[in-house]
């Protein structure tokens, strides 16, 4: 190796130290670690909770919020969350090494203890309590996905239905009140998650 070059790579391993720091600074209760010199790009106006933990290539848009016990892990691939969506407690997010990150758009519910792994969750959509959606899958913009469903490897749900079961099936349409109604939810955890932080929970 020559010495510029070893200069330049002492060079960006002190600016990702910094940048690491600087996200850590903002984000002081989540545990934010890199991985193989990638680290997590956080938005100052995310909120990440106490006990959640952010690992590698990982993007978190504006106003979204990360909650107690999640893990996001884009250790060997990357993972994609917009802006305004919600990882509610326990959730996993992680990736496939081969082909698949894992995407997550902007306006999205996660509930509770969910895994996403692998797969795209479309803007306004919406992913029930305990429920998986696995490698490849598809959640379009505005579909549901029930609680403790099971979406299976390159299932596509389309926009505005509701699947449940294991495997998970359409049971129907979701209705123009019931689509007022996540956004109303979505919102909410929007207005929740910066009260956590006014009063110190982050």
């Amino acid at each position: 190796m020559q010495c510029e070059d070893a200069g330049a790579l002492g060079e960006g391993k002190i600016a990702m130290t910094e940048n690491l720091a600087l996200q850590r600074m903002a984000h002081p209760g989540g545990l934010i670690l890199s991985h193989k010199g990638r680290m997590p790009r956080i938005a100052h106006d995310a909120y990440i909770a106490p006990n959640a933990t952010i690992i590698g290539d990982v993007e978190i848009g504006s106003q979204s919020s990360i909650w107690f016990g999640c893990v996001v892990r884009g250790d060997v691939n990357m993972i994609r969350i917009g802006e305004r969506s919600n990882i509610q407690d326990g959730t996993i997010v992680h990736v496939d090494s081969r082909r698949y990150g894992t995407f997550v758009g902007d306006d999205v519910l996660i509930g509770h203890g969910a895994i996403i792994h692998a797969c795209m969750i479309e803007d306004h959509a919406v992913i029930g309590i305990r429920a998986t959606v696995l490698d490849g899958a598809v959640v379009e913009r505005g579909a549901m996905v029930a609680a403790c469903a099971l979406v299976t490897p390159g299932r596509v749900v389309k926009q505005g239905e509701l699947w449940a079961g294991s495997p998970a099936r359409k049971v129907r349409d979701i209705s123009p009140d019931e689509a007022d109604d996540l956004a109303d939810l979505t919102a909410g955890y929007v207005d929740l998650a910066r009260a956590y932080s006014d009063v110190g929970m982050r």
